[in-house]
């Protein structure tokens, strides 16, 4: 008994340090591209955030609310006519939606009268578009826009906040890894994809930094958006359905093209959620 204690101790303290980079090396190189908005079904943590707690049951269901949200909802709940408003129809949520909890959350909204988080608009503040040594692409403005744009879609569709768009950052480690994988020699275009701790097939060290990871063929910042949200590790690393995005940061690259043959439609991207 203590044996089988002790073992469920150690994996649950095993997935809770490992769940930034769980997945594996994330939707395989070769799986294909969807479009943002298909319906195809690492940490910050929030602390002093103000929960309504007068459903104990919904507030654990829902998760960390926004302490703007509770305090808009605490104003504007009409608590003397409630009773006779109609009770609007819930939307169709696709499967991914309704694993992440977004009935509950489009519940929460309606219920106080509220209707869920509007999207934002703007420009992200760009990336260098540099090259590898041995000619990989590397991660446009356009990249990194299309990848902001098709983010914040999907969580506003999922009745999640959405993240400003000046809170999108290139992260030139992530890129160097990037075009680590791209550089490798093999002709099989997944030899060195992975997570770190994978290997390239002429033996050279693995160099930048580790995040969750999508691409292929004819991906676009848009569609590896879309990958991550439909894988459930994934989109709990990158998308926190349940975390307040106070401070947070969306850091993101993408490389375009490999040794020794891809064409720059082949590209490799990396995403992590983090603080600002």
């Amino acid at each position: 008994m203590k044996r089988t204690l002790f073992l469920g101790v150690v994996f649950t303290t095993a997935m809770v340090l490992l769940l930034p980079f769980v997945g594996g090396g994330g939707p395989s190189i070769l799986s294909p591209a969807y479009a943002a908005g298909a319906t195809v079904d690492r940490p910050v943590v929030a602390s002093g955030i103000v929960v309504d707690t007068t459903s104990p049951v919904l507030a654990a269901a829902v998760g960390t609310i926004d302490p703007a949200v509770s305090a808009e909802a605490k104003l504007d709940v009409d608590t003397e006519h409630v009773a006779r408003k109609p009770v609007p129809r819930p939307p169709a949520f696709s499967a991914a939606a309704a694993a992440s909890g977004a009935l509950q959350r489009w519940t929460y909204y309606t219920s106080r009268g509220l209707s869920c988080p509007s999207n934002v608009s703007g420009t992200v503040p760009g990336a260098p578009g540099r090259t590898s040594p041995e000619g990989v692409g590397g991660t446009t403005t356009a990249d990194l826009q299309s990848f902001a744009v098709a983010y914040n879609q999907i969580r506003v569709a999922n009745c999640l906040k959405p993240i400003a768009m000046s809170r999108f950052r290139y992260d030139k480690c992530m890129e160097d890894r990037l075009f680590w994988m791209a550089e490798d020699p093999s002709t099989n275009p997944a030899s060195a994809w992975g997570h770190i701790g994978s290997k390239r097939s002429d033996g050279v060290p693995s160099r930048g930094c580790d995040g969750n990871l999508a691409g292929g063929a004819g991906n676009t910042g848009a569609t590896v958006a879309q990958k991550w949200w439909d894988s459930a590790a994934h989109r709990a690393s990158l998308y926190r359905p349940s975390s307040s995005t106070s401070g947070v940061c969306i850091y993101f690259a993408m490389s375009h093209g490999g040794v020794p043959n891809e064409p720059y439609s082949f590209t490799r991207a990396a995403a992590r959620w983090g603080g600002c």
